[in-house]
């Protein structure tokens, strides 16, 4: 591992230590945490945009899948 400095503003750092308390975790563990977490955000939101983008290059045509239509299983 390596150490890093950061600057917080007071608020959020309360809030930080507020939450790794209730955790029971350490700041730095809570801090680690919550980066790998935005990260994953980061990653899915662009796994997102980019279906997206391909679904506008290529949108499914009318009745494209219409022959699963009756495999559907619908939970009553």
């Amino acid at each position: 591992m390596k150490t890093v400095q950061m600057t917080l503003d007071e608020e959020l750092l309360v809030r930080v230590d507020r939450a790794a308390r209730r955790l029971k975790t350490t700041r730095s563990e809570f801090t680690r945490q919550a980066l790998r977490e935005a990260l994953k955000h980061i990653t899915t939101l662009q796994h997102e945009a980019q279906h997206r983008r391909g679904y506008a290059a290529h949108p499914v045509e009318e009745g494209e899948f219409s022959e699963w239509a009756t495999e559907q299983v619908w939970p009553e």
